[in-house]
């Protein structure tokens, strides 16, 4: 804003906090200005420039094409050096400990490291699959776990997230909608000391390969089936090669599918949202503009693959200079804070029923968590007092509330450090999002009003889906949503309040959905 601002909003630009909302609104306005600032911001490189940044000229297309004609391939985005911002071979780009090994110091894996390791398992999925292929992992979201996803997409096949909590039943269902040749997973999930089965979960569910990593050691733990490989005879494959850490990436057209994700399944089969490669950079632009992610930060917030905060987690480090921080184990206890300690966490990440945990359990009392800057929320609604005991464990440091979606690949109301945060509060809509309150007739209330209604999101968005894998995108998003200015609305399903002082509470769902501890049901 401080380099921008005066060029953009001419006489009427004060400074970054003054002139905050005048900038945003701009945004809106202005989304093409806006991702040509951006764009710089994060470690994107174009194989092919795009021809422009909006084109909006295919009505039948509400949310417009963004940044046409470009080609590239996101993951090696993520693993290369770049001048702006700082991304070196020998910055850290994984900090990660094992749970049980809390006394030991953290492990750290360099840039370089990372792009080795990420190369020798696209070796290995050239080796065995087919370019295109879907390739699905359900497993908690370790360094390995990482390494996988960007090898999936750094080889031009398509990740498929599937959580390690789902039961057969549901891994089948998802194999089966996203028509994934294959499975990564491990043999047991460790968590608070105790094994529990993963492999034996995962195999009922496909018929197809699993590929199959030790939770310890370097061998699996359990007996595999005949079509199933260990994680070391996969790599094997591609070890007598001269060059087994040298891969060159498979560039995509910008629209092309990289990862795709499910809705929680609310009503019947889950929707299947393909992310494309536009959705990673919708989501660490709004990690750099309202969680201020950058270079030095040690980003981390528990989560796992198979749910949109992980993918969004990763994309948020890699493409802005940031470290991820990755906990291998429960978050519920002290273990889990004493690593946040070592790690030197910036910015941590939670859900407001793991706050609550660690608040009525104590098991944080005595660990030094100064270092970070602010906290995230997300998941579910937030408890006032909760917030205020975790915000004292640094010195009340903010608390960044998010809210989105899968189909969003973002938050589209958020807080920001330049605006006075509230508990449990969302501060403004996210940058370039534009969104009315509608009233039970469909009409939108003034912006300055207090008021409550269904939220209605402006189409041009960029990284919002506008295809479905299993169900009519047009029917689900905008059939039956009401035209503002001339543009059909987007319909998110959130009923939001508007408060006097122009804050954002979510106040629940416009369909009949309940959400049970966080799970939609």
């Amino acid at each position: 804003m401080e380099i921008h601002g005066p060029k953009l909003l001419g006489t009427s630009y004060k400074d970054p906090i003054a002139s905050f909302n005048l900038f945003r609104d701009f945004t809106v306005q202005n989304p093409e200005v806006y991702w040509s600032i951006i764009l710089k911001e994060l470690s994107v490189i174009f194989r092919e420039s795009p021809k422009c940044i909006l084109d909006t000229a295919d009505k039948s297309k509400p949310g417009g094409t963004w940044l046409p004609g470009s080609v590239l391939n996101l993951a090696e985005c993520c693993l290369l050096p770049s001048a702006h911002p700082r991304k070196e071979d020998n910055s850290c780009a994984i900090v990660w400990r094992d749970e049980g090994n809390d006394d030991s110091n953290v492990n750290r894996m360099t840039l370089k490291e990372l792009r080795e390791q990420v190369m020798l398992v696209a070796n290995a999925l050239d080796a065995t699959f087919e370019k295109g292929d879907a390739i699905a992992i359900d497993m908690p979201m370790t360094v390995n776990a990482v390494i996988i996803y960007l090898a999936i997409v750094l080889a031009g096949f398509v990740v498929v997230s599937i959580a390690d909590s789902f039961a057969a039943k549901e891994i089948a269902t998802r194999l089966r909608v996203s028509k994934a040749k294959a499975v990564f997973t491990q043999d047991f999930i460790l968590r608070g000391g105790r094994k529990f089965p993963l492999y034996s979960r995962v195999a009922e569910a496909s018929p197809y390969k699993v590929i199959v990593l030790p939770v310890s050691g370097n061998d699996v733990g359990i007996q595999l089936r005949e079509q199933d490989l260990s994680w070391k005879d996969f790599l094997s494959c591609v070890n007598h090669r001269p060059r087994p850490y040298h891969y060159t990436p498979t560039y995509l057209p910008i629209d092309s599918a990289i990862n795709i994700l499910f809705s929680s399944g609310t009503t019947g089969e889950p929707k299947a949202i393909p992310w494309t490669q536009l959705s990673p950079i919708r989501c660490s632009s709004d990690a750099w503009a309202h969680i201020n992610i950058g270079v030095g930060d040690v980003y981390c917030w528990p989560t796992n693959l198979g749910w949109v905060m992980g993918p969004i987690l990763l994309f948020s480090c890699f493409l802005t200079g940031a470290t991820l921080a990755l906990y291998h184990g429960s978050p519920l206890g002290r273990g889990f804070g004493k690593f946040v300690q070592d790690a030197g966490v910036t910015v941590l990440g939670t859900v407001p029923s793991l706050v609550k945990a660690w608040k009525n359990t104590k098991c944080m009392e005595g660990l030094d968590w100064t270092k970070i800057k602010s906290f995230a929320s997300t998941g579910e609604a937030s408890n006032v007092d909760d917030d205020l005991w975790l915000s004292s464990k640094s010195y009340y440091k903010p608390i960044i509330e998010c809210c989105g979606g899968t189909e969003l690949a973002s938050s589209y109301i958020q807080g920001s450090p330049l605006q006075p945060q509230a508990f449990g509060a969302f501060s403004t809509a996210s940058m370039t999002t534009g969104l009315v309150i509608l009233d039970e007739h469909g009409n939108a209330y003034p912006d300055d009003k207090p008021c409550v209604g269904e939220v209605g999101l402006f189409p041009l968005y960029l990284g919002a889906t506008d295809r479905l894998l299993n169900a009519d995108h047009g029917e689900v998003y905008f059939k039956g949503m009401p035209t503002y200015n001339g543009m059909p609305l987007r319909r998110h399903g959130d009923i939001l309040k508007r408060t006097v002082g122009g804050y954002f509470v979510v106040q629940g769902r416009a369909d009949d959905t309940m959400n049970l501890g966080g799970i939609k049901v």
